[in-house]
């Protein structure tokens, strides 16, 4: 049984339990995906299944001979998995794979914010602001250890490109999912901006 859905953030609200608690909660727009490929070990050297989700606008000739028979995909992502017997392409995957209450994997791509200095991206506190020091409040202070090694060391915490990267939240609580409407609600948040594309996986923890 395949375990994974692609999805699309929709956006966050809340959801009032019923003892009262207002809950923060993300709303994902989890259409159903179908099997576009299947990936065995003996071909690929592992198990796993490509699936495509949204209605792509225009497509190449490779891809859709790729797609052929499956669907016109504009995205396409893949879920390893430990056995794929019984699994076939063009078989569909909607959110009823997932139930209230079931604790899943939520990965995505966080918000890029740019070029940002050591105290915005690692949280350095910066330098003093007193004693006659007033143009290093924010620098990053001595990156260097000398003679020895003599070189700034691989992984220093510097300034740099802030986000756009893969991130993954982990052991999310589900508190809907609705097949009629192809509509996931998961309690907090999860990585990315609206409309951004996301996977949900059962979680392995």
């Amino acid at each position: 049984m395949i375990d994974g859905i692609i999805g699309r953030k929709l956006g966050m609200t809340q959801l009032f339990r019923e003892d009262g608690v207002a809950e923060a909660v993300t709303v994902i727009d989890a259409s159903p995906c179908a099997v576009v490929q299947i990936k065995t070990t003996a071909k690929e050297g592992y198990n796993a299944v490509q699936l495509g989700y949204g209605k792509a606008k225009k497509l190449t000739s490779p891809a859709k001979g790729h797609l052929k028979g499956t669907g016109e995909f504009d995205c396409l992502r893949e879920f390893r998995m430990d056995d794929i017997e019984g699994i076939n392409v063009g078989d569909k995957v909607d959110v009823s794979i997932f139930q209230p209450g079931d604790i899943v994997d939520v990965t995505g791509i966080s918000k890029g914010k740019g070029f940002a200095g050591v105290m915005k991206r690692h949280g350095f506190h910066g330098g003093p602001k007193t004693h006659g020091q007033s143009d290093r409040w924010r620098a990053p202070g001595a990156i260097g250890a000398g003679t020895t090694p003599g070189k700034v060391r691989k992984g220093m915490r510097m300034a740099g490109r802030m986000g756009n990267q893969r991130v993954t939240a982990r052991n999310l609580v589900v508190v809907k999912a609705d097949a009629e409407r192809n509509i996931l609600v998961v309690r907090g948040a999860v990585p990315g901006a609206n409309n951004g594309i996301i996977l949900i996986g059962k979680s392995g923890k």
